[in-house]
């Protein structure tokens, strides 16, 4: 009887699975669509740009809300109903065609006093996700946006964004993990001087304005370097990646963004204390990952771990050199007496590092060399989203075969243990 029975089970399993991809397929086949066209008007000498998002379609989404901060947004409007609160804007389109119209601040300034953001008569730098307030869609499940993003320029100005041209100074944006698709990373347009080229499956771009005393070649020459280190542990890393720089009164620093960074153009390739800007911006894109309110110290940790291993592993910097930085970094760690905090300061990265320097070595020890950090990080890359000291300790333990010492919150909490010889 059981055997009987065990032979019937098949095909009713059979049978089910067929059922469920026909469902699938069905759902698949009812997906709809309607193109999203960002449309962003620039002007010469204007500090602002006129943007229109256009939504046409036999559907459309029947409620969109946008979070806009009064400061950056502005002049709201649409002939179809909206509401124009302090920090939401609610856009019910009717029809098959529908528009809602704003004016974008370019300039924010920081609280350090430089930009992170902005415009002159010949250039504009700032992220996609800044041009377009973060929107939340009220639309029929199987509704999908077909998402394009127009500038309109001045004469003698041309476009780089994360994403590739379908067009003059026309981007098209997929993001199949969503079901409306909104501009992101960092973008530059005006008079700018670009350099490109393949590498390995990534086609790295480098952008800034002419004029400014960015190093183009240089840093295409260095990412060619090192890059194919990198790729040996992230290989799913974006098809295209963007870096802009520009001088003051930009941020003077590296900043990262979904396919793209802006690099400030006196940042060093190689600091005096053997770490790359670039590469830990880098380390970023491929990682994707952000860090909940105590975790940053994970984010930024494997971001200069892996700038520091990129260049060791690329032979950018010999083993002396390497063993110099760890030193550095063991004594500015000093100063983190916790790892836990909302954001990572240079003391808290710095001792993070030396934590990731023990995960690595106790995985090594625990599976015979046989794994690494680098099978963390690979898989922290394929998650992405936000990672929690929890996870983390969970996907170690899935790659080491059992829970870490190092990553114990206890140790984590104390004192700086420093690893042995």
């Amino acid at each position: 009887m059981i055997s009987g029975l065990t032979g019937l089970r098949w095909p009713i399993v059979g049978l089910a699975m067929a059922s469920l991809a026909m469902a699938n397929m069905a759902f698949a086949a009812k997906i709809a669509y309607y193109d999203a066209t960002y449309r962003a008007s620039f002007k010469a000498g204007v500090e602002h740009a006129q943007v229109e998002l256009e939504l046409k379609g036999e559907k459309l989404p029947s409620k969109v809300v946008l979070r806009a901060d009064a400061k950056r947004y502005r002049n709201f409007r649409s002939k179809d109903p909206l509401e124009v609160g302090a920090k939401e804007i609610v856009w019910r389109p009717q029809g098959k065609q529908s528009s809602l119209h704003y004016e974008f601040e370019v300039k924010h300034q920081r609280a350090s006093g430089s930009y992170d953001s902005y415009i002159t008569q010949d250039w504009a730098l700032f992220r996609g996700d800044k041009l377009a307030p973060n929107t939340r869609v009220t639309a029929a499940r199987n509704l999908r946006s077909r998402t394009t993003l127009a500038f309109d320029l001045p004469k003698g100005w041309s476009a780089e964004t994360p994403y590739a041209a379908s067009g003059e100074h026309s981007f098209r944006i997929d993001d199949p993990k969503r079901r409306f698709d909104e501009p992101e990373g960092w973008m530059l347009l005006g008079k700018i001087g670009v350099r490109s080229e393949r590498i390995h499956h990534v086609n790295t771009v480098i952008a800034a304005p002419e004029g400014e005393s960015a190093r183009r070649q240089d840093a295409l020459a260095f990412i060619n370097w090192n890059l194919p280190k990198l790729l040996d542990v992230f290989p799913e890393f974006p098809k295209r990646v963007l870096i802009v720089s520009a001088g003051d009164p930009m941020w003077r620093g590296g900043l990262s963004g979904p396919a793209s960074i802006f690099l400030h153009s006196d940042r060093p390739l190689i600091s005096e204390n053997r770490t790359s800007p670039l590469l830990h911006e880098l380390v970023h894109v491929a990682l994707g990952i952000r860090g909940d309110q105590e975790s940053d110290w994970i984010v930024e940790g494997l971001a200069e771990f892996y700038s520091i291993q990129t260049l060791r592993r690329s032979g950018g910097i010999g083993q002396k050199r390497y063993e110099q930085a760890m030193d550095n970094l063991k004594k500015w760690a000093r100063r983190a007496p916790t790892l836990f905090a909302k954001s990572s300061t240079g003391p808290t990265t710095a001792r993070a590092v030396l934590v990731f320097q023990q995960v690595d070595a106790e995985i090594r020890s625990l599976t015979g060399g046989a794994a690494s950090l680098d099978d963390v990080a690979r898989k922290l890359a394929a998650d992405r989203g936000e990672i929690s000291l929890i996870q983390l300790q969970e996907i170690a333990q899935q790659v080491a075969g059992k829970p870490l010492q190092s990553l114990q919150r206890d140790r984590l909490t104390k004192p700086l243990v420093e690893p042995g010889p």
